[in-house]
């Protein structure tokens, strides 16, 4: 089974990081935040991916090239050039590296990608959050269905402190809680090469137009993901899991 990663877009929310590289290439704990994702897809056996390019694509082609060629011990010779490669770290990986268009919205990238996923049941997200979701029950629940999609529903901690009230006293002040209710898309698709129909072109939003569409002909489902989950959307966000992945304890880091 194919695992698609969209990795296009432009992060302009996270400009003091983006403006040189792309926003699933900003670094956590020394490695991308792409590379976080694929080793928690690779953790549960996945090893097949297809990455949708746009917004300096360049960069992660680079990246994906100097990996391979630098990871690990080198013998040079320097009379014919060869180089020797010997053991290394590096995940057992095919990375299919997909230029899906400079300004290509969500819906379009996704579409450009079918040709690459075959014509069976795959898996998909986006570039720049983390998670702990197990994969194995998600894609089980997506099959036991039969609707064309499911994504993970999550309800990420509140930003700030929540308070309760009595008059103006303050009866309890909880440091930025679970939300209690409000489940939002926390992407993690599992999806059918069917949903191809529902999205008309480049200019649109998987979120938007596609998303209700499924959801109005009964098509989407969701996996309730009660444990953690973070985006990486601002400049805190990233401090927040550099914190997180420097104290040792990353949620996310489901490998050894």
């Amino acid at each position: 089974m194919k695992v698609g990663i969209l990795a296009g877009g432009f992060g302009t929310r996270l400009a003091e990081e983006t403006e040189l590289r792309p926003k699933p290439m900003v670094e956590i704990g020394s490695m991308p935040i792409l590379w976080h994702i694929m080793m928690h897809y690779y953790r549960y056996g996945h090893r097949d991916f297809a990455i949708a390019l746009g917004y300096k694509g360049e960069y992660i082609k680079r990246w994906f090239t100097d990996y391979i060629a630098l990871n690990g011990s080198l013998t040079i010779n320097s009379a014919t050039g060869d180089v020797k490669r010997h053991s290394n770290s590096i995940p057992d990986w095919s990375v299919d590296l997909v230029e899906t268009g400079l300004k290509t919205l969500t819906g379009g990238r996704i579409k450009r990608l079918l040709d690459w996923m075959g014509d069976e049941t795959f898996m998909l997200t986006w570039g720049d959050g983390v998670s702990d979701v197990d994969l194995d029950k998600l894609l089980a629940y997506h099959k036991s269905h039969g609707k064309l999609a499911t994504m993970t529903a999550v309800r990420p901690s509140a930003r700030y402190g929540h308070l309760e009230f009595d008059g103006d006293r303050v009866v309890e002040f909880t440091e930025k809680p679970q939300a209690s209710e409000g489940w939002i898309n926390g992407a993690f698709f599992v999806l059918e090469p069917g949903i191809g129909d529902y999205i008309d072109g480049d200019d649109v939003m998987f979120e938007h137009a596609p998303m209700r569409r499924l959801a109005a002909d009964g098509q989407l489902m969701a996996y309730r993901h009660e444990s953690f989950w973070q985006c990486m959307d601002t400049l805190r966000e990233k401090h927040l899991l550099q914190t997180l992945w420097e104290s040792g304890d990353a949620p996310w880091k489901t490998w050894s």
